[in-house]
Formats: C-alpha cells, sequence, structure tokens
C-alpha cells in the first residue's frame, strides 16, 4: 500500500490549478485499487456560479476526480508516469449516479478499483464518499492515447 502527497501526486497528473481534483492520496494498491481525497472548499472556483445560493460540486467534477485517481492507479500499476507525448482520455462512463449533494467543507473520499485492462483501454469502478455516505458512483473506462 502507497500513500502519495500533493507533492507526489504532481508527478503522475498533468492537471493543475484549478482542475487538479486529488489532495491526498491515503492508499494505493498497484493492479487493484486505490482510495485518494478531495477536500472541498468554498473558495474552489465552480461555486461561484453553481447555484451560488445553494453552492454544490457539480457531479461532472466528482465524476473527474474519480477519474483522475484512476489515472494515478494506472499510472502506479503500470510503473510509468505522463510524458508529452501521451494523453489519458475518457472513453466512457457508465452507470454515474448521483446520490447526495457535495457542499463546501465535504471531504470527498474517492475509492476506484480496476475491473480490468483490455488493448491499452482500462475500466474502473469509483465511488465518491462524504462521511463513509456514498454521493457518487460510476463505471469508467480511460484510454492511454499517444499525441
Amino acid at each position: 500500500m502507497t500513500s502519495l502527497n500533493i507533492h507526489e501526486i504532481l508527478n503522475y497528473l498533468p492537471h493543475r490549478y484549478p482542475f487538479l481534483l486529488v489532495d491526498r492520496v491515503l492508499s494505493c494498491e498497484p493492479g487493484k485499487n486505490i482510495v485518494a481525497v478531495k477536500n472541498v472548499s468554498i473558495n474552489e472556483p465552480f461555486f461561484a456560479g453553481h447555484f451560488p445560493h445553494f453552492p454544490v460540486m457539480p457531479g461532472v467534477l466528482i465524476i473527474e476526480a474519480l477519474a483522475q485517481a484512476a489515472a494515478i492507479l494506472s499510472f502506479k500499476t503500470t510503473n510509468s508516469r505522463p510524458d508529452d507525448k501521451s494523453v489519458y482520455y475518457f472513453a466512457g462512463i457508465d452507470n454515474a449516479r448521483f446520490k447526495k449533494p457535495v457542499f463546501a467543507g465535504d471531504q470527498l473520499v474517492l475509492h476506484v478499483e480496476i475491473v480490468r485492462t483490455m488493448k491499452g483501454i482500462w475500466k474502473y469502478s469509483g465511488q465518491a464518499r462524504v462521511s463513509e455516505e456514498t454521493v457518487a458512483e460510476a463505471e469508467m473506462l480511460c484510454a492511454l492515447r499517444a499525441i
């Protein structure tokens, strides 16, 4: 099991503020699963425009946070890092469900496991939780492609 701080995460994701959505990796078992954290702050740029009278984290960004955790898991699994010659793309999202809103002050805990890999396509199952309660879940397909 491996944990990563933000400085180490920056080595595995090309994303930067304001689109970096993983703050810490609590555990990562390459080839199997990852548990990561996104601390949701009222200072997030999306809160100014996403229901200012009732600010909630957009569901698409919760799914993106899961995908970023999945990317870290894939890079750790293949013992590689992103480079300027490739991009890690979403290839599909299935069975996405949003069960509860996520508010400023929440800690989003991202649970992602590898379902299978085939011909460069990775399938994951992901759950986002706040206080042990599932707030969103999805199956994701991602692919690493040369550019």
